[in-house]
């Protein structure tokens, strides 16, 4: 057979040689064809400025004073919360967020409202005649007529009743009598007894009106309310597994207390003025926690 001549063994291969590029460039020009039009893919959303939550700006914002102890934190059913707010204040928090605050005046206050307030009305420091009009139930530990101001108070999951004590009267020397009022405050499983300003030793009727109690809140001052040695001898009587300072008006005065009570009980010292305090909790041996206040 006669061999094929060069120039059409070269047509042959130019021809080739197209289609083969045709099959490479046609994907790369295929976009160029008309086809149905595409919207732009939208811009990437450019953050707000939010300097709060820069790491590398937190350092110079200025600090957020907010007590870990008044954050709306759920508590177990059997617990309490007790923060020291200063003086013979305290808030003392249900389970249900119920809020009790004890001696409120318009001096020392807690930094939320509170939904029950006791008073008693031995000095300014310990009432107010003006008090906040949202507070639901504003508890007198005093009536105008001499009587005990007898409380039996029962909202949501708190239940507060008062034992009447007698206080000095100021003006004239002797005694107001009824002029005091121990609160005895009732929530998650726990009794807590604040003592007011608590002028005498109990009687015996006194120490079973107010029953048995965990936690009781005590002015240690040793000289405006009850001396040193009566203080302890009320302290024994009513048996309580823990006992928090309040009422002193320096390190001193409440050294001076802790000095006289620590080789019969145990002593702490918190950093917070906040606890939270459940039956299962309390101490096996009675102790004094010192909560920093104001």
């Amino acid at each position: 057979m006669p061999s094929t001549p060069v120039w059409r063994r070269a047509i042959a291969f130019a021809t080739s040689l197209a289609s083969l590029l045709a099959l490479l460039i046609v994907p790369v020009a295929t976009p160029l064809a008309p086809a149905v039009a595409q919207p732009a893919a939208p811009a990437a959303p450019v953050a707000p400025e939010r300097p709060d939550t820069c790491p590398g700006l937190v350092s110079a914002l200025p600090p957020r004073a907010v007590p870990a102890a008044f954050r709306p934190v759920a508590l177990a059913p059997d617990q309490v919360r007790l923060t020291y707010v200063g003086h013979s204040t305290f808030l003392i928090e249900s389970p249900k967020l119920v809020r009790v605050a004890t001696d409120y005046n318009d001096y020392v206050k807690p930094p939320v409202l509170p939904d029950i307030a006791t008073m008693n009305r031995a000095h300014s420091s310990h009432f107010t005649l003006a008090p906040d009009p949202g507070i639901r139930f504003v508890l007198h530990g005093w009536r105008d007529d001499g009587k005990p101001a007898g409380h039996d108070l029962s909202y949501q999951d708190v239940h507060v009743r008062s034992v009447a004590t007698n206080i000095r009267d100021w003006s004239g020397g002797g005694t107001d009598r009824h002029g005091n009022s121990i609160f005895i405050v009732e929530a998650g499983t726990l009794c807590i007894a604040h003592l007011g300003h608590l002028h005498h030793t109990l009687t015996p009727q006194q120490i079973a009106e107010i029953g048995r109690v965990d936690v009781v809140l005590v002015p240690v001052d040793g000289s405006y309310t009850l001396d040193l040695d009566g203080m302890v001898e009320v302290l024994q009587a009513l048996k309580a597994p823990l006992m928090i300072p309040m009422h002193y008006f320096s390190r001193y005065t409440l050294d001076r207390f802790l000095e006289r009570v620590k080789a019969d009980y145990d002593v702490e010292i918190s950093d917070t003025p906040s606890v939270v305090v459940s039956k299962t909790s309390l101490p096996a041996k009675p102790k004094f926690l010192v909560l920093p206040g104001r």
